[in-house]
C-alpha cells in the first residue's frame, strides 16, 4: 500500500463551527522533549511535509522548547503555507521556573498577556484554537473563560479549548463561552477519561483532541524496539522507568501480535484503535521523521469491526499497566484536581 496516497478526510472538531483533518500534528517533540530538538530549517521541512500529506492542523503551546522555541518554529513554518486552509492552536498556562519546576496560572491578566505573545511569537493575526493549557484551581473557571471571550469578540482567537478539566470546570466553562474542544492524554494505556469526561463532552457538543495518542511513542516501539534518546524526557516518566516499563513490554508485544493479523503495524493499530471511538475524537500523533508520519497516516486505511475494538481493548487493558499515566512533577495538574473555586457574584 502506498501510504503517502491515503487521503487525510475532513472532520467537524466540536459544535461551533471548526473543521480540521482527522488526524492533527503535535509540534512539541519537534523542538525536544522526546529527543534532541531539530533546527528550525528542519522543523520547517517536517511542518510542510505534514502539510503537504493532508494533514492541516497543527498543535502548540507557549511552553514547548526553550524560550517558546516551538512556537517560532511553528510561526516560521506557517510563512511558508497557506494561512486559511491550517487550523492553528496553542496553549497557555503552564510556567515553568529553572530546575524543571511548574506553576499553573489562569488570571485573565496572564491570559491576555499570553495570546498577546503567543499571536507575536507564531506572527499571526489570529489563533485558530486557543487552550488552557492546564487548570488553575485557585481561579474560578469563570474568570479565565470571561477573558478568552473578550479574545474571541476582538478576533484574536477563534474558538477556545481546554485541558486535563474536570467535568465541573468543563460545564461552568461552557455556560461562559461554548467550548470547542478538550484536549486530553487519551491511547490505549490513558483511558480514563471514558466514564465521566467523554459523556459530557458528548452531550455539549465538544470535541476531544487526544494528546499522546500512542502513549508518548511506546505504541509505536518507543523504549521497546528502539532504546530512547539521550536528551528524551522519557527517561523519567514512571511508565518509562525499570521494572513498569519490563511490565508494560508484555503489552507491546500483545498489540504487535495482534497488529499483524490485521496486517498493520502497532502504531497504526493503536492509532485506528483510538479513530474508531467516535469521529469526534481527533489524535495528534507527532514525529520528527517522514517514515513514521506516513505510518500514522496509514492508520486511516485500518478498518475495525466493533469486535475488533473490543478485542483491542481487552487484551491491553489500560488499568494493568505499570506506573502512573503522568510525569510526577505534571501530577497534580491532572483532570481529577482540576476543579476550581466557585465564582462569587
Amino acid at each position: 500500500m502506498d501510504e503517502t496516497r491515503v487521503q487525510v478526510p475532513r472532520v467537524k472538531l466540536g459544535s461551533q463551527g471548526l473543521e480540521v483533518s482527522r488526524l492533527g500534528f503535535g509540534c512539541g517533540g519537534l523542538s525536544g522533549i522526546y529527543n534532541a530538538p531539530l533546527s528550525h530549517e528542519a522543523g520547517c521541512a517536517v511542518i510542510k511535509e505534514v502539510f503537504n500529506k493532508g494533514i492541516t492542523f497543527f498543535d502548540t503551546s507557549d511552553l514547548y522548547g526553550d524560550r517558546h522555541d516551538n512556537e517560532i518554529m511553528v510561526g516560521k513554518a506557517l510563512k511558508e503555507l497557506p494561512r486559511e486552509r491550517v487550523q492553528l492552536a496553542t496553549k497557555f498556562g503552564i510556567i515553568m521556573s529553572d530546575g524543571m519546576q511548574f506553576s499553573v496560572k489562569g488570571t485573565p491578566e496572564y491570559v491576555r498577556e499570553c495570546c498577546e505573545a503567543s499571536l507575536k511569537r507564531l506572527d499571526v493575526s489570529h489563533i485558530d484554537l486557543y487552550y488552557q493549557h492546564r487548570i488553575d484551581t485557585s481561579v474560578p473557571i469563570e474568570d479565565t473563560i470571561g477573558e478568552l471571550k473578550k479574545l474571541v469578540n476582538e478576533g484574536k482567537i477563534r474558538y477556545i479549548g481546554l485541558s486535563e478539566a474536570s467535568a465541573d470546570t468543563i460545564k461552568r466553562a461552557h455556560a461562559v463561552h461554548p467550548i470547542t474542544a478538550l484536549q486530553m492524554e487519551y491511547s490505549l494505556w490513558s483511558r480514563d477519561i471514558e466514564e465521566e469526561i467523554i459523556p459530557i463532552c458528548r452531550e455539549l457538543g465538544i470535541g476531544i483532541v487526544a494528546y499522546s495518542p500512542l502513549g508518548r511513542g511506546f505504541f509505536a516501539g518507543k523504549a521497546v524496539e528502539e532504546s530512547l534518546p539521550n536528551q528524551s524526557l522519557l527517561g523519567i516518566h514512571p511508565r518509562f522507568n525499570g521494572e513498569n516499563l519490563e511490565k508494560n513490554k508484555l503489552f507491546y508485544k500483545r498489540l504487535s501480535d495482534l497488529a499483524s493479523k490485521h496486517a498493520c503495524t502497532p502504531a497504526q493499530l493503536a492509532l485506528a484503535w483510538l479513530l474508531h471511538q467516535g469521529n469526534d475524537i481527533i489524535p495528534i500523533p507527532g514525529t520528527t521523521k517522514v517514515k513514521n508520519l506516513e505510518n500514522n497516516i496509514g492508520s486511516l486505511t485500518v478498518k475495525l469491526t466493533n469486535e475488533d475494538v473490543r478485542e483491542i481493548s481487552d487484551i491491553i487493558p489500560a488499568h494493568e499497566f505499570a506506573g502512573e499515566r503522568e510525569y510526577d512533577m505534571f501530577s497534580k495538574y491532572m483532570w481529577k484536581f482540576a476543579t476550581t473555586p466557585p465564582k462569587v457574584i
